[in-house]
């Protein structure tokens, strides 16, 4: 897969993963890889500046909590900012795929 198609949608999926739930940063990489059946496969290294880049834009926060192990985790949160920037990139995507549908597959999508 051409990796420029993942990474200008990588933001969008980070927010659409922690829209009803926060998490941690590997628990992303993990739910990601789950949900996309391992089309999207980040490393930690290509992860956590995405994830500052969304904080500093203010679409995220990230605070920390102890988990049950004893083990201190940085968990993001959507912010009401990232949830409008998810809503209008989610509706992007949703016209560019489906006009680059309908010139694959013509009237039918059949491809």
């Amino acid at each position: 897969m051409d990796k420029t198609l993942v990474t200008r949608s990588t933001g969008m999926l980070l927010l659409k993963l922690i829209e009803n739930q926060d998490m941690y940063g590997y628990q992303m990489i993990e739910e990601l890889a789950r949900r996309s059946e391992d089309t999207f496969a980040l490393k930690a290294g290509t992860l956590y500046p995405l994830l500052h880049d969304l904080e500093k834009a203010g679409l995220i926060t990230a605070y920390e909590r102890t988990a049950d192990t004893g083990r201190v985790r940085k968990y993001y949160s959507i912010t009401k900012a990232g949830r409008a920037e998810l809503s209008a990139k989610t509706e992007e995507w949703r016209q560019f795929s489906h006009a680059v549908n309908k010139v694959l597959g013509g009237a039918g999508y059949a491809f």
